[in-house]
């Protein structure tokens, strides 16, 4: 006969749990099958939950219909979170930067082979850059030229022609007017390949340019000077004014009323931003001056600054709807070596924001005195100027 065997006594109407006690069938010392049935002593580990209290349906507290509550959601680790948004920043600036990069460098004009030049001086310490203003209207339309007052003159003639030298003592910018009194050496022709043998002729510095190009007006710069040219860059009026335009002008303090009807300029002394129109006008004037191209070379080399000035600000270089405008204005229009790299551009470009500022110097070539209407430099000074420049020392020469 089966035995029931009770457990401990609970508290009137609960068992183990809350849940009222069941009863435990057993057979002999076994427990049997499921709800105590089975003739073999054996414990199979199976509980059937009745005589634990435990109640169906729950995992946990039920609630409505014996439902458990949900898990809380973990905290957010902002660790991980911070990391991924970081790496992704970078990533995206690292990607950016390299399309740039190759989008700017396929832009520049590389026309000029300075391998061409030949007995060219010795390379000394620093960075010479030969900066030249163009007049050329390549591109232009009849009614540009008209607003720039350009003419329509065929071919192009340097405007103004310029030495930047960067180095260890800062930068240093040298105009040469185009009216300097230069030799012009023998000389191989950048086209015909053909080898022209210097005679001893004297020119206007510009003329070099006008006879075979940015190759010969190199030759006679470093013949007449001693001095080696690392990197030529050059630039006409079309796009002088649109890197104006495309910063949104450039204020500029103008020393005293300008009124030129050759190159439309008509200026109020004082302090203005001037559009890309104006900023052309103002550097090509001449007449209107006192000193007429020394007081000329004086004006382009304080607004080649101001514009670096402009140019090289968080606001234009971190907004890049100011930065890309500015960089294919410029870069369309630019004309340099074969070997110049964006990052020699670059060099040069932030050394012009310096050279108003700082440790930087502007002059003009010495001038001793003029020849034949063209200006004679002074020998001793350009000998001594040339030496510090080799040497990348600070430059104690001044100019007119």
């Amino acid at each position: 006969m089966r035995q029931v065997r009770r457990g401990p006594t609970a508290p009137p109407g609960q068992g183990y749990g809350g849940v009222p006690q069941q009863p435990s069938y057993v057979n002999g010392q076994g427990h049997g099958g499921y709800g105590g049935y089975g003739d073999d002593p054996v414990d199979d580990g199976y509980d059937s939950g009745y005589n634990t209290g435990q109640v169906y349906g729950g995992g946990g507290t039920g609630g409505p219909g014996g439902r458990g509550t949900r898990e809380p959601r973990p905290a957010p680790n902002w660790r991980r979170r911070i990391k991924v948004t970081s790496i992704t920043v970078v990533t995206l600036l690292v990607v950016t930067s390299v399309a740039t990069y190759f989008w700017a460098d396929s832009k520049l004009n590389r026309e000029v082979d300075l391998s061409k030049v030949i007995d060219r001086p010795e390379a000394g310490e620093g960075t010479n850059y030969l900066i030249v203003g163009s007049d050329s209207r390549e591109g232009m339309s009849a009614e540009e030229k008209k607003a720039l007052h350009t003419g329509s003159a065929e071919g192009k003639r340097t405007d103004s022609m310029m030495i930047l030298h960067t180095g260890d003592n800062g930068p240093t910018l040298i105009s040469l007017p185009r009216d300097s009194d230069v030799e012009i050496p023998t000389f191989v022709g950048s086209e015909s390949g053909k080898t022209y043998q210097g005679t001893g002729r004297h020119v206007k510095l510009n003329a070099a340019y006008a006879e075979d190009g940015p190759e010969l007006l190199v030759r006679t710069v470093e013949f007449n000077t001693g001095l080696h040219i690392d990197h030529y860059v050059e630039i006409g009026f079309a796009g002088f004014a649109n890197i104006v335009d495309s910063v949104g002008g450039v204020e500029i303090d103008i020393p005293r009323d300008i009124k030129d009807s050759k190159s439309g300029a008509d200026f109020k002394k004082g302090k203005q931003t001037l559009n890309g129109e104006e900023a052309l006008a103002f550097v090509r004037t001449r007449y209107a001056l006192p000193g007429s191209d020394l007081d000329r070379t004086k004006n382009q080399q304080k607004f080649l600054s101001a514009l670096a000035n402009q140019v090289a600000t968080p606001s234009t270089i971190l907004n890049p709807f100011k930065l890309y405008p500015t960089m294919g204005a410029g870069l369309d229009t630019l004309i340099v070596d074969k070997d110049m790299s964006l990052f020699d551009l670059a060099d040069m470009f932030w050394s012009m924001k310096g050279v108003t500022g700082g440790d930087g110097k502007s002059m003009n070539m010495p001038i001793s005195g003029s020849a034949n209407g063209n200006l004679v430099w002074n020998k001793a000074k350009v000998k001594t100027l040339v030496e510090q420049l080799k040497n990348d020392e600070t430059v104690t020469v001044s100019g007119n």
